[in-house]
């Protein structure tokens, strides 16, 4: 890995087009995935992207970049605490007990 891409890996940042195409850099893991929902771990924390008829057409994780097209409807991020997501897990534990 040449210097300009191991800078590129260090950060974090997303792009999104016409809320129909999201590229996200700086992922370090893809935690789960389906056509509404994924769930990614970044340098700055989880990351829930939710839409409908969602993609993955990149995923490659030696240079940390996701890219998915599909309806988007929200991004968040979450604290991601002893390898799971902290405040959301608590509220759906909380939910569907």
């Amino acid at each position: 890995m040449n210097a300009e891409a191991a800078q590129n890996h260090r950060e974090h940042f997303f792009s999104l087009l016409k809320r129909e195409r999201l590229e996200v850099r700086g992922v370090t893991d893809v935690l789960s995935f389906d056509e509404q929902t994924v769930v990614l771990n970044t340098l700055c924390g989880g990351m829930e992207i939710a839409g409908d008829s969602i993609h993955i057409h990149v995923l490659n994780m030696e240079q940390g970049v996701v890219s998915m097209d599909g309806r988007i409807d929200y991004v968040l991020y979450f604290d991601v605490g002893n390898g799971e997501k902290s405040e959301k897990s608590g509220f759906f534990k909380r939910l569907f007990r």
